[in-house]
């Protein structure tokens, strides 16, 4: 396990696609390398469109690059007088002024995930698929914004990390790992137990501690207060965004259908045409949702709803407020 997952961090492993494969159920490197020109207009630059999930009318505004510290100088008439440092003025007697640049780029961590919860969907593409083209085109927009890119891309018992680099090895080696995590996805797969979600965002505190731009792709199919405290931290000390990845038939659970499911050595039936049994599932689905839709207004995250049910490309540009491409 540690050599395949040093392998997948490196990039050596090649993509388990293949050419005759559904790309709405599997995508391989080719699938997401020919995503770059369609990541064109999207921004995650603190300016966003009036109509943005980024926009400071719907969630917290994304703060940009930081700044360094220059140097200190005496004051000029040109200088703006909100950078006066008034200690070292009434120390020194004569007016000085800090000088600071802009950082050259940021470093943005985007997390990625593959367990098999997201092997699912009903209407168009599995929400796996959905994860990975909505984090291959925030990579690729990132990356020609002048941005250092690295990720987490992590399965059920598989963890790739890649620092953030301004480099396009180290996005190669993103996407790398994005695909084959990707293709090891299949319904006969042997059962095991699920990555947490928790260790992967202490993964991510620990690589991204500040002045990041965090972005999360995931079904959050297991959260709890530690979650959320968790969650809380990233976005204090960096720009944080979750993209809720979900399923119509998931999400709402259709009346009057038998449910065959399985972990993979038992299975058992489920009639949603039973009210109590509905209602609970119902109640479990739409409840996870709303917590975690909720994070924006309680923890000012931006939350971006992603639906498997859309294409990739069209609900990314709809969520950053661009208008639809004219056809």
């Amino acid at each position: 396990m540690t050599d395949r997952a040093a392998l997948i961090r490196s990039g050596l492993v090649p993509s388990i696609g293949t050419a005759e494969a559904d790309p709405r159920i599997r995508v391989d490197l080719a699938h997401l390398r020919a995503l770059e020109l369609r990541a064109q207009q999207i921004s995650f630059l603190p300016r966003q469109p009036a109509r943005s999930v980024l926009n400071g009318r719907h969630a917290s505004r994304l703060r940009g690059r930081g700044l360094n510290f220059e140097e200190l100088r005496n004051y000029m008439p040109a200088d703006d007088i909100r950078t006066i440092d008034w200690k070292v003025t009434a120390r020194t007697g004569t007016p000085h002024v800090r000088v600071y640049t802009e950082e050259r780029d940021r470093p943005t961590l985007i997390v990625v995930d593959q367990r098999m919860s997201m092997f699912f969907g009903s209407a168009l593409n599995m929400k796996s698929v959905t994860a990975a083209e909505c984090a291959t085109l925030a990579a690729f927009r990132i990356f020609d914004q002048g941005d250092r890119v690295g990720g987490i891309v992590f399965g059920d018992d598989t963890l790739a990390e890649i620092r953030p680099a301004r480099s396009r090895k180290s996005l190669t080696e993103f996407l790398t790992a994005l695909a084959e995590a990707n293709g090891m996805l299949r319904a006969d797969a042997p059962p095991v137990t699920s990555m947490p979600m928790n260790r992967v965002l202490e993964s991510v505190a620990r690589i991204a501690p500040r002045n990041h731009l965090v972005l999360i792709f995931s079904d959050f199919d297991e959260v709890d207060d530690t979650t959320r405290r968790l969650i809380t931290g990233l976005s204090r000390h960096n720009d944080l965004v979750v993209g809720l990845v979900s399923d119509p038939y998931s999400d709402e659970v259709p009346p009057d259908t038998r449910i065959v499911v399985s972990d993979g050595e038992l299975q058992a039936e489920i009639n949603t045409g039973d009210r109590s049994v509905h209602g609970r599932l119902k109640e479990m689905a739409s409840g996870r949702l709303a917590d975690i839709l909720d994070w924006q207004r309680q923890l000012g995250v931006p939350v971006m709803p992603l639906s498997a049910a859309e294409d990739s490309v069209t609900q990314m540009r709809r969520l950053m407020g661009l208008p639809r491409r004219r056809r």
